[in-house]
């Protein structure tokens, strides 16, 4: 495999998004993602970096600013990038992509699964489709990064996903190179009034638990996710209110108990209550939850137990006082 300029011609960076037809994300920028700059063309991102200012390489949003693709303060920064294949830049202008791998983008058990990564992998299979020597791109995905909050007082932190790339390349000069690339997504809590308030932020109780609780601690990789569904248990949107209700618990020892996952109105014998808080019985109940993670912290908790003394109604029972 030659370099580029023996293949085809040598295109600039800017130039490669022009020839090749991406329509690169507004504000974007082409850069190489870090990794050694020889080899760092191999695999570039297109994305609206502007962190930090003096060298920008990751992206920096707070939640409904313009950068913000949603255009809405809920609690999610929505940022879009593009992967390009062959590109040139300064000091690299090597050609001919064997593999490309995004990390974490695989539904394996893998604690750090997401499907957003699954979908840039599905993404680069399909439309660089390695090995390739052309210079092409994906077109844009998606990644939404929810902050950390409201928690204790209606207080909310930054919260940021890595999207990390491997790629090798064909055999160049007699050798196979690597190029190693991540960007940074950083969400930052709306600094307007109401910037993190429940109710600006959620449309209800059950909404906020859902998005909050089950969402980001729950629903994910080898636990209560569809793949998986550890428990017999489906935690995702619109089945995790139907599963839990007044349903019995696999576990065999709460189950004999008499406990139920959720019993509306009777924190005491929902098994759920239980779980978040660790207080179970014996051993023979199972592991705290979220399994392997930090205790959700207290308001958390707190949000369930008042949720369920309530009734335990779903995203048509609107806000629950002390919920909010």
């Amino acid at each position: 495999m030659t370099q580029l300029g023996n293949a085809m011609v040598r295109l600039t960076s800017a130039a490669l998004l022009t020839v090749i037809g991406c329509a690169a994300t507004a504000g974007a920028v082409v850069i190489g993602g870090g990794g050694s700059k020889k080899t760092d063309c191999l695999a570039v991102f297109d994305a609206p970096v502007n962190s930090p200012a003096s060298n920008p390489r990751n992206v920096s949003c707070e939640d409904g600013a313009a950068c913000d693709e949603d255009g809405t303060i809920n609690g999610i920064c929505q940022v879009s990038l593009m992967v390009c294949a062959n590109a040139t830049l300064p000091e690299c202008s090597y050609v001919g992509v064997d593999s490309i791998v995004v990390d974490h983008a695989e539904d394996n058990g893998d604690p750090k699964f997401d499907p957003e990564f699954q979908a840039l992998q599905t993404k680069i299979d399909n439309e660089i489709a390695p090995p390739t020597t052309d210079a092409v791109c994906t077109g844009n995905s998606t990644f939404r990064v929810a902050i950390k909050g409201p928690l204790a007082h209606n207080a909310c932190r930054r919260n940021a996903k890595r999207v990390r790339l491997t790629t090798e390349s064909d055999v160049i000069g007699g050798r196979v190179y690597r190029d190693s690339d991540s960007i940074k997504i950083t969400c930052l809590p709306s600094t307007q009034e109401g910037g993190c308030d429940p109710q600006v932020l959620f449309t209800s109780t059950f909404d906020r638990i859902q998005t909050q609780i089950f969402n980001q601690s729950c629903a994910l990789s080898s636990c209560h996710d569809s793949q998986t569904q550890k428990g017999d248990l489906l935690l995702e949107i619109g089945a995790s209110h139907a599963n839990l209700v007044n349903q019995d618990p696999a576990n065999p020892a709460a189950f004999a108990f008499g406990w139920k996952r959720v019993v509306p109105n009777d924190p005491a014998n929902s098994y759920i209550h239980h779980k978040l808080s660790g207080d179970l019985p014996t051993s023979a109940f199972g592991e705290r939850m979220p399994f392997g993670r930090p205790k959700l912290p207290g308001v958390l908790r707190d949000l369930i137990e008042v949720w369920i003394q309530n009734g335990a109604p779903d995203e048509s029972g609107g806000w629950i006082p002390g919920t909010f």
